[in-house]
Parts: structure tokens; sequence; C-alpha cells
């Protein structure tokens, strides 16, 4: 295992493991089946960002780039995954903190997020051209 991955993968998820952990057991929040129904939200979007930052590997950048087309693992279903996931996560936050003003925040993230995932197209079917179109088509957002 090189460094990068220790980077890319390893500490974000034992970083946000160990939050959503100290999340669920702290005093602050919600008590009962919800914080329960949010940490599970919130794993299994931790879960789903890890999954597609371990896929992308080096392709990863936060400015549209268009190193690589990945279309395995969970690329081969969703074009944006840790956009999707994201959102889980923060949903997940939200219950599990009983604060549902922070739900609003995905008023704010959806559309930002939108644009971004535009850009990334616009890139990367200038770059792959008709290999990116067809994975368009029979990919999901």
């Amino acid at each position: 295992m090189d460094l990068g991955a220790i980077w890319r993968v390893w500490l974000p998820l034992l970083l946000g493991a160990w939050a959503l952990w100290w999340l669920a057991t702290s005093e602050a929040g919600t008590n009962g089946p919800l914080r329960w129904v949010g940490l599970a939200l919130g794993v299994i979007g931790l879960g789903g960002v890890i999954i597609a930052r371990y896929t992308l590997g080096r392709s990863f950048t936060v400015t549209a780039q268009a190193r690589q087309l990945v279309t395995t693992g969970i690329y081969s279903r969703i074009r944006n995954p840790i956009y999707i996931f994201a959102e889980v996560l923060l949903i997940g936050i939200a219950i599990m903190v009983g604060k549902p003003i922070l739900i609003v925040l995905l008023v704010v993230v959806i559309p930002v997020q939108v644009v971004r995932a535009r850009r990334e197209a616009r890139v990367l079917e200038e770059k792959f051209g008709e290999e990116y179109r067809e994975y368009r088509r029979r990919t999901w957002f």
C-alpha cells in the first residue's frame, strides 16, 4: 500500500468512522431509534464516499480534470457517487444530531453539486468523446 492510498482512503475512513461513532455515543442530538437511523445513513454515506474515492484512485481531483475515464466498480452504475453518498452522509448526521435545519443545507449543496457534475461532464466529454457519451447513456447522475 502506498502512502497516497493512506491519505486518500484510510485516513478519511478512520476519521469519518470515529466522528460518526462519537456522534452516535455522545449526549448531543436525538435519542432512540432516530439516532440509529441517522447512524445507519451516516455509515452508508461514508462507506459510499470512501469506496468511490478508492475507485477513482489518482483520477480524483478537486477541479474538473480528465485524467482517466473511470467506469468500473460503483462508477459502472453512478457517474457521481461521491456527490450522492455525501448527501446520504449529511442527512444521516442531521438526523443523529437532531438538527433538521442541517437538511436545509441540501437546498444549497445539491445545486452546487449538479453544477460541478455538469462541468465535469463537459471536460470528460471533450477528452473522451463518444466513449464518455456511451458511458453517460448507461449510468445514472
